[in-house]
């Protein structure tokens, strides 16, 4: 039942139609007995009873289809305008099934009520009268006026959904066209901050100088200004509809990567909570390893390697394929992309060849509260930091 209100048309309509059929009792023939004043009665309640045919549409159906009958079996020949109107409410609101059965049962039913009313009258005359006071063309009319409306409405409904769905898709597209220009403009220079403030401080210390205090604030800044960047863009950025991926989610993609013919195998140490951004990337970076294994490095093997130490993450994906020390590196987009999330998030990303043959993918990422401010960095990642800008 629908918790929609009367309001004053259905009002009015009731109004309008419990008036016509009273008026056509009225001035109809009927005979003089004690069912006179149900009669009346019948003609007004099922013209009022539609003024509930948006909230209730089976239940006026019902009541106007009983109210033609009692009136019929009182002797008052007038046509079943009210149910007419059930019949298009009725459609209107989808109840199609329903509202035929009641009609045939109607339909079925007028003659028996017109023999109770007039004793001496044949079948065939009460089937006429019935046919007077419900013609089928009409009750077919009314049904497909409401289904009609009811088709209207569906498709109006339905183009009013697909504009919000396109303003909706417009927007997401807008947000995340927002999202890669904030990281390509502001994460590249917070991390060149970053990188050039751990140099500084590192070669400072190499050489035994007093590390002045406004550098390691800035080293610190920028520590902490990448890493919140990064979670703050991170759901911006990210162009797959799913919800986030992460560790939990890992071992699909070595079953993947098994499905495309890759022997590949998953080791996991230990477990603990870590932070969201950690494990996003955590599942991104084995999700790139495994496709880079996958798409050019025409290896048979690889290992996935994660091992929950106390202050770290630590992730290490290994191939047995064609690159060696001697060869170049190729440093790609997704490797690229890897490095950028692994130090946004403060940690470390080793990728190069093995001396053994194949690959090696090795990422740290930290999960414990942030190191003091006078803390030493590693010194493999700043002398690392300090080549690059030499």
């Amino acid at each position: 039942m629908s918790r929609e209100r009367i309001g004053v048309r259905d009002w009015v309509i009731a109004a309008g139609v419990a008036i016509t059929q009273l008026v056509a009792g009225l001035s109809g023939q009927h005979p003089a007995t004690s069912a006179v004043p149900l009669g009346y009665a019948l003609l007004v309640a099922g013209g009022v009873a539609l003024a509930a045919h948006h909230r209730a549409p089976v239940t006026v159906l019902v009541v106007t289809g009983s109210c033609a009958l009692g009136q019929q079996a009182a002797g008052f020949d007038v046509p079943a305008v009210a149910y007419l109107f059930a019949v298009y409410a009725a459609v209107r609101a989808g109840h199609r099934i329903l509202t035929v059965a009641g009609s045939v049962i109607l339909l079925v039913a007028l003659p028996l009520a017109i023999l109770v009313s007039a004793r001496d009258a044949s079948l065939s005359e009460a089937m006429t009268q019935a046919r007077g006071a419900l013609e089928i063309a009409w009750l077919i009319a009314a049904g497909a006026a409401g289904e009609a409306l009811r088709q209207a409405e569906r498709r109006a409904d339905e183009a009013e959904r697909t504009r919000e769905e396109t303003a909706r898709r417009r927007a997401d597209e807008e947000r995340l066209h927002l999202a890669r220009e904030l990281h390509d403009s502001l994460t590249h220079q917070i991390s060149v901050i970053k990188v050039q403030a751990e140099v500084a401080v590192h070669l400072a210390r190499k050489r035994g100088e007093q590390v002045p205090e406004a550098l390691l604030a800035i080293r610190e800044a920028g520590r902490e200004a990448a890493r919140e960047l990064r979670a703050t863009l991170e759901a911006l950025r990210d162009d797959d509809p799913n919800p986030p991926r992460g560790i939990g989610q890992i071992p699909n993609l070595v079953q993947r990567a098994r499905s495309a013919g890759l022997d590949a195998t998953l080791t996991i140490e230990g477990s603990r909570d870590v932070p969201a951004a950690v494990d996003r990337t955590a599942y991104r970076i084995v999700q790139e390893s495994l496709t880079n294994v996958v798409r050019h490095a025409g290896a048979a093997t690889a290992t996935v390697h994660i091992d929950y130490q106390p202050d770290a993450l630590v992730i290490r994906v290994e191939d047995d394929g064609t690159a060696t020390p001697d060869s170049a590196p190729v440093h790609g987009v997704g490797l690229l992309g890897m490095r950028e999330r692994v130090t946004a998030l403060g940690g470390r990303l080793e990728a190069a060849p093995r001396g053994e043959g194949g690959f090696a993918v090795r990422a740290e990422l930290p999960v414990a509260a942030e190191h003091p401010v006078d803390a030493e960095p590693p010194v493999d990642s700043a002398d690392r930091a300090a080549d690059q800008t030499s």
